[in-house]
C-alpha cells in the first residue's frame, strides 16, 4: 500500500528534458512522505522519454495534458490531483537543495502561516551561480506583498485547501503573484526562511524577462485584485523601486 504524502509536489513541464533530471533529483532528496505530480504540457522533446526511469515509483506520477495550456493551468490541474495536506510547486528549470520541505514544514506547523517560502539563489542557465541572492523576509503580510512579490513560486509551500480555494488564472498577469495576495487577503500572513533554498535558473525566454512586458503583467495584478487606477499605479511605482534593487 502506497503511503499517504504530506507533501504533493507539483511541477509543470513544457520541453524541459535539458533540465527536469536535476529538479526531479532534487525532489526525491527531500527527507519528508511525499508524492511528485510532473504535469507535462505537450512538451515536443524528450522529457516524456527522460520520465520514464521514474515510471516505477509509487511517489512518482506523470500528467500529460491533451493541448498546451500553460504552467498556470498544469499547476492547477496538479493541485487537484494532490493527495498531501501540503502543496509545493517547483519548475522543471529549477532545483532544490536538501532539507527544503523539513524546514518548511516546521515554520508552517510553528508559525500558523498559510504558506511558506525561501530565499533564492539566482543561477546562470548553465546552472553555474550569478553571485546573487534575493532573500525574503520572517513574516510576509498582505500589505507588504502588495508593494512587491517577494515570493518565488518555486519556493512555495502552501496548505492545499488554500492552493485549491485560489487556483493560479489570469495569465496575461503573473497568475502566482495573484494567487499568493489573495490567500494573503483571507488567511492573514505567510512565513519565509531567508535561506538559499531554491536555485532558481534564469532564462531568456522566461515571461519575467522582458522588462516592459512584465511590468504590464504586474500592473494587471493590481487591477485583477480590485484596485482602481490611481491605486494600482501607487502600487506599481513601489513594484519598480523594488525591481531595480532585485535586479540590479
Amino acid at each position: 500500500m502506497t503511503n499517504q504524502p504530506v507533501v504533493s509536489v507539483v511541477m509543470p513541464v513544457y520541453n524541459g528534458a535539458q533540465y527536469i533530471r536535476q529538479a526531479v533529483e532534487s525532489v526525491f532528496r527531500q527527507d519528508v512522505p511525499l508524492e511528485l505530480i510532473v504535469v507535462d504540457d505537450g512538451s515536443s522533446d524528450d522529457t516524456e522519454e527522460i520520465l520514464k526511469e521514474y515510471l516505477g515509483r509509487d511517489d512518482f506520477h506523470y500528467l500529460r495534458n491533451k493541448n498546451n495550456t500553460g504552467a498556470a493551468a498544469s499547476r492547477n490541474r496538479g493541485v487537484r490531483e494532490a493527495r498531501g495536506e501540503y502543496v509545493a510547486f517547483l519548475d522543471a528549470d529549477d532545483w532544490w537543495t536538501d532539507g527544503k520541505l523539513k524546514h518548511q514544514l516546521r515554520v508552517l506547523k510553528d508559525s500558523g502561516a498559510v504558506l511558506c517560502s525561501t530565499g533564492r539563489e539566482l543561477m546562470n542557465p548553465d546552472g553555474t551561480s550569478t553571485g546573487k541572492y534575493i532573500p525574503v523576509k520572517q513574516k510576509i503580510s498582505y500589505r507588504e506583498l502588495l508593494k512587491h512579490n517577494s515570493i518565488n513560486c518555486s519556493s512555495v509551500l502552501i496548505r492545499k485547501e488554500a492552493a485549491l480555494e485560489f487556483p493560479m488564472e489570469h495569465d496575461d498577469s503573473h497568475e502566482d503573484y495573484l494567487t499568493w495576495l489573495k490567500v494573503l487577503r483571507k488567511f492573514g500572513f505567510g512565513a519565509g526562511i531567508n535561506e538559499p533554498y531554491l536555485k532558481y535558473r534564469l532564462s531568456e525566454d522566461g515571461k519575467s524577462r522582458n522588462k516592459w512586458k512584465s511590468a504590464l503583467m504586474t500592473y494587471k495584478v493590481y487591477r485583477y485584485m480590485g484596485y482602481n487606477m490611481a491605486e494600482s499605479i501607487l502600487f506599481f511605482g513601489s513594484y519598480v523601486i523594488h525591481g531595480i534593487w532585485k535586479y540590479r
